[in-house]
């Protein structure tokens, strides 16, 4: 039996976020309590790097396959903000009477009259005026459940991003990786949802033993007989462009801790920081690749010429035994501390100083100076230090 991974999970954490529904129309623009289908699918399409248009016929329909469950961790609070929408949109003013007269006709406005009050309405040329609701501080996870080649597809687009991904509208960055979990093969969106540690907050608050799941109802999974308390959600999208979007069933319960599952203690407020990756130096394929990249520059330092003692990774996105010789620089070891001392002082993530960078000659020869004076100030104090009398 194939057992690769058939679930994908999404982490929807951030800020502020919004999911709209049926209900988000017009100038009230309201949000859904969970993430919705329709959210969830742009924002893999977004990932994918598909337009509206071609979203239709080349991602929706395989999409729509897909069984959706989602875990709320933390629901969040409803919050209201105001927006403006356009700049040329006709708007109405406050009525005056006829007698009243437009003083400036080269505005960008025209008059209509209305025949039941006898008054002309003022049709201003301006912003539309909108209010919009969102979640603030959600936590929730998403668990597509579908053919193992889409869910592969997908977490490799979430990792490298076509466009950027937003949680409902653009206004709406995530705070952690979404694709933080791996994928996994479980019989059941239950399983998937039970088997994420749940995201605790750094206060120690008292963590519940359950919590509310959003799950896809289809007779196909789960027999003829519609539960009485069947939820429809108007979610699953037909096409982008124009909007149109089917029902879909959604059942709402709550499950509890899987029996090997932990929580996973999270800090809540500060700013995020990129997960590290390390290189594994003893990766019989990172050799292959460092000594490929030692011929290829001469065995040379590509700063200084001197002698080539090691490598520099400009990047560490591919460490751990995945490096190619693009991502790494042969140096000498002053050339290579140097380059080592400001990444640290800079505090850089996964992509690094790339010595070969004019951009960074200077800053990198200051530091090399400043190593070799310190080395040289080092061992002339050594030669300086009375040797002790032996007894």
């Amino acid at each position: 039996m194939d057992r690769s991974p058939n679930t994908l999970f999404l982490r929807l954490e951030g800020a502020l976020q919004a999911w709209g529904n049926n209900e988000s129309k017009f100038v009230i623009r309201r949000t859904a309590d969970a993430p919705t289908k329709s959210g969830v699918f742009g924002l893999l399409c977004a990932a994918l790097g598909v337009t509206r248009l071609d979203a239709e016929k080349d991602w929706l329909p395989q999409l729509q396959k897909m069984r959706m469950g989602v875990r709320i961790d933390r629901p969040g609070i409803r919050w209201w903000d105001y927006h403006t929408v356009g700049a040329g949109q006709e708007m109405r003013k406050a009525g005056f009477r006829q007698s009243d007269k437009i003083s400036d006709p080269i505005q960008a406005r025209k008059v209509i009259h209305e025949p039941d009050f006898g008054n002309k309405i003022d049709m201003k040329m301006g912003p539309i005026l909108t209010r919009r609701e969102y979640l603030a501080d959600g936590s929730f996870l998403v668990a597509l459940q579908g053919d193992p080649h889409i869910v592969d597809t997908l977490f490799k687009a979430l990792q490298e991003p076509v466009w950027t991904v937003f949680l409902g509208r653009k206004s709406c960055p995530p705070s952690r990786l979404i694709w933080e979990h791996e994928p996994g093969y479980f019989e059941s969106l239950e399983d998937a949802l039970r088997s994420i540690p749940l995201q605790k907050r750094e206060d120690d608050s008292v963590i519940t033993a359950s919590w509310d799941v959003l799950l896809d109802w289809m007779p196909a999974f789960d027999g003829d007989k519609v539960p009485d308390d069947i939820e429809i959600h108007y979610d699953i999208p037909l096409s982008f462009q124009p909007p149109n979007h089917a029902p879909r069933y959604v059942i709402r319960k709550r499950i509890g801790l899987g029996p090997n599952t932990e929580t996973q203690k999270v800090t809540i407020g500060r700013p995020w920081t990129a997960r590290r990756i390390r290189a594994d130096y003893g990766n019989r394929e990172y050799r292959r690749v460092r000594a490929e990249r030692l011929v290829m520059d001469h065995s040379a330092c590509m700063f200084c010429k001197a002698p080539a003692t090691t490598v520099q990774h400009v990047s560490y996105s591919r460490a751990g035994g995945r490096e190619v010789p693009e991502d790494l620089r042969a140096l000498c070891r002053i050339c290579h501390d140097a380059c080592t001392m400001l990444e640290y002082g800079a505090g850089m993530g996964n992509e690094r100083i790339d010595p070969s960078d004019p951009a960074w000659r200077d800053a990198i020869l200051a530091k090399r100076n400043e190593i070799i004076e310190y080395h040289s100030r080092a061992q002339h104090s050594r030669k300086l230090q009375p040797k002790k009398e032996q007894t």
